[in-house]
């Protein structure tokens, strides 16, 4: 049977079917992407709706997704659990510079506490692994700022499977988020090493971004008119099928697409039906 939650840690409960918040920005990542109220309207929708993950990142605006959050939802219900992400800074629409410097993951992460207004993030992840600094300094930095009680675990975004063993020999891992949806299954070995370690593993594009609705969606639709779905619902529910350590956190701007999103945690796929897209 189909397990709707999972421990992050191994001991901090959220339900698997969470909410990112990149599209509450505008193209690129860059700036609002409507008014700030409507914004804010969607983040207490997804709460209402039993949404307990929220996945964001500093460089969300830059800034912006962070102070919605905050906005919206502060003070925190019981249960919430926030992530968020640094090491990346942006500089324009779909502009990224890595910096992944220890004083540089420090300064980010005091940041976000303060945008956050919290004295804890539940997970903080690196959004990418600098190339120019050893990943034990970086890593390092993270696990100081856990020591001091700033962040209670620890997650990388966008590694190999060899970078994960190889960031699980220095310090305790929480979460991965990599790129895998229906479409695109290249990281399913980094996905087989979560499974084995116990690792939550948050798929970006966790709807193929966008690709869903164009020529490949036409072998999804007689499974998903089965259902009385759309073929977005059945991308979500295949990932929340494919593996009890994948929490796909779908992000939108609107409310008629949040309760959409929200509602494919409902729906319970046969084995044939899982196979029929697992040969996709």
């Amino acid at each position: 049977m189909i397990r709707d939650t999972f421990r992050l840690g191994g001991e901090l409960p959220v339900r698997r079917l969470g909410f990112g918040t990149a599209q509450l920005t505008g193209a690129g990542y860059w700036g609002p992407r409507s008014a700030r109220q409507d914004a804010r309207d969607v983040l207490r929708r997804a709460v209402e709706r039993g949404v307990t993950l929220i996945d964001t990142a500093d460089n969300y605006g830059p800034d912006i997704a962070e102070e919605l959050i905050a906005e919206a939802l502060h003070p925190y219900p019981a249960g919430l659990v926030i992530a968020t992400k640094g090491g990346v800074v942006r500089t324009g629409p779909d502009t990224w510079h890595i910096a992944g410097r220890p004083e540089q993951l420090r300064a980010m992460c005091e940041a976000s506490l303060r945008r956050l207004r919290v004295d804890t993030i539940d997970l903080y992840q690196l959004h990418r692994l600098d190339p120019d600094v050893p990943i034990a300094e970086q890593l390092g930095a993270l696990d100081a700022l856990r020591q001091e009680g700033k962040i209670r675990y620890i997650g990388l975004d966008t590694i190999t499977a060899d970078q994960l063993e190889q960031a699980l020999s220095l310090t305790g891992i929480a979460s991965v988020q990599n790129r895998f949806n229906l479409l695109d299954r290249a990281s399913a070995d980094v996905l087989a090493a979560c499974e084995r370690h116990g690792l939550a593993f948050l798929p970006w594009f966790p709807l193929s971004n966008g690709a869903l609705t164009g020529e490949a969606s036409s072998a999804l639709t007689a499974i998903a008119e089965r259902h009385g779905a759309t073929r977005g619902q059945l991308a979500l529910a295949w990932l929340l099928h494919r593996s009890p350590v994948l929490l796909p956190t779908p992000g939108t701007g609107s409310l008629g697409h949040l309760d959409e999103n929200v509602d494919a945690a409902e729906l319970r796929l046969s084995e044939e039906e899982m196979k029929e897209l697992n040969d996709l």
